[in-house]
């Protein structure tokens, strides 16, 4: 029985694998922070231009809380260190995670994790540079008469980021289609054919990620709705690489078969389990292959045995040929020796020698053979 430390070892490996890339991880990004602390006010300044465009003339942002000026800016670079990092962040995940993985898992995780990490990032840009100026836009102009626009920053900031949360994880659209495609939980076939609810999911999940207004959700929805479609489209090369590839390993398999010679099925040799083991495999392996087999009787094996011991003789060099002595009389037969050893007790050795007469020898010897291995069976 294994010791418990050799068990738990290979456990313990990968867990301070995990924690020394998780030290990495937070020391990457602390420092990344550290690098983006003294350039905070102007990372908010920057982020906080497609609201202040379309201020009022003479309005600004305000700050109601007593230390929001301070922990604004460093809640916004501490998230900023974060989405920078993100690159190392994914490739510590993706070195712990490969030697886990089969090659052709590791060809296909490695361009999605790549892949979604452009696509996030994508969305991300993709809601600064063309939703927040239409939505801001859109915004600011429908305040009431008499109604000042000041924002608090603090509110601000979270608004925008639930906006870039919300485009990122939109954006990855394409990469649910391929995995779902690739586990095998659905079909691009499938897909398509349901695309109607599908743009109707994605307005609806825009209803619920974006403002209250139609310009945001719209602006959501059909990005999704493109991407869907860049999905299926990808998806369908997936599904049509693997099919080839199935259809290049069936045909291998099939040449193979077709070259292999028609003699390696009947050499090929006994199991060691079979030919050394006990009652039930030797029963078992067969009553398989001797179904409807009917023993011969002491006598029929008798007669048996010494018709083809006759036979052997007959092949025996001619009569030019030095008479053998007692002595010299040649090796004994597979069958005759198996018989000896049955009536000695060596039992297993006995079967050994019949499974392999079931595999090489005449069907005279065969028969003889299965009778012998129904005796053994019965003992």
């Amino acid at each position: 029985m294994p010791d418990t430390p050799d068990v738990e070892q290979p456990f313990l490996t990968h867990l301070i694998e995990l924690r020394d890339r998780l030290l990495r991880i937070v020391l990457v990004v602390v420092a990344v922070f550290v690098v983006l602390l003294p350039f905070q006010n102007q990372i908010y300044t920057y982020l906080a231009t497609p609201l202040m465009a379309h201020l009022p003339e003479g309005a600004s942002m305000i700050a109601t809380e007593v230390a929001s000026p301070f922990l604004t800016p460093m809640k916004l670079a501490f998230v900023a260190a974060i989405f920078l990092s993100m690159p190392f962040l994914l490739y510590q995940f993706w070195a712990f995670v490969a030697p886990g993985l089969y090659r052709h898992e590791r060809k296909m995780v490695l361009p999605l994790v790549v892949s979604s990490t452009m696509l996030f990032y994508l969305g991300m840009a993709f809601a600064y540079y063309i939703v927040f100026p239409l939505v801001f836009g859109f915004l600011t102009s429908t305040a009431p008469e008499g109604v000042a626009v000041m924002t608090d920053i603090g509110r601000y900031l979270d608004f925008v980021l639930m906006l870039f949360f919300a485009f990122g994880v939109a954006f990855e659209v394409p990469i649910a289609i391929i995995i779902l495609v690739w586990m095998g939980a659905t079909t691009p076939e499938k897909l398509a054919s349901k695309r109607p609810y599908i743009i109707v999911a994605a307005f609806i999940v825009g209803m619920f990620l974006t403002p209250p207004d139609v310009i945001s959700q719209t602006l959501l929805a059909l990005p999704m709705w493109v991407l869907f479609e860049i999905g299926l489209i990808f998806a369908r090369g997936i599904k049509r690489r693997e099919g080839e590839d199935e259809e290049d390993g069936e045909e291998d398999e099939e040449d193979a078969e077709e070259s292999a010679p028609a003699s390696e099925s009947n050499n090929r040799p006994v199991p060691a389990a079979a030919a050394a083991g006990g009652g039930s495999a030797a029963a078992s392996s067969d009553s398989a292959y001797h179904r409807d087999f009917e023993p011969l009787s002491d006598e029929e094996m008798e007669a048996e045995m010494a018709r083809i011991e006759a036979e052997e003789n007959m092949l025996e060099p001619d009569d030019d040929a030095p008479a053998a002595s007692d002595d010299d009389e040649g090796e004994p037969s597979k069958l005759r020796r198996a018989m000896d050893l049955r009536y000695k007790g060596d039992l297993d050795a006995a079967r050994s020698l019949l499974y392999e007469i079931l595999v090489e020898g005449s069907e005279e010897e065969i028969e003889v053979a299965r009778t012998l291995l129904k005796e053994l069976d019965s003992v």
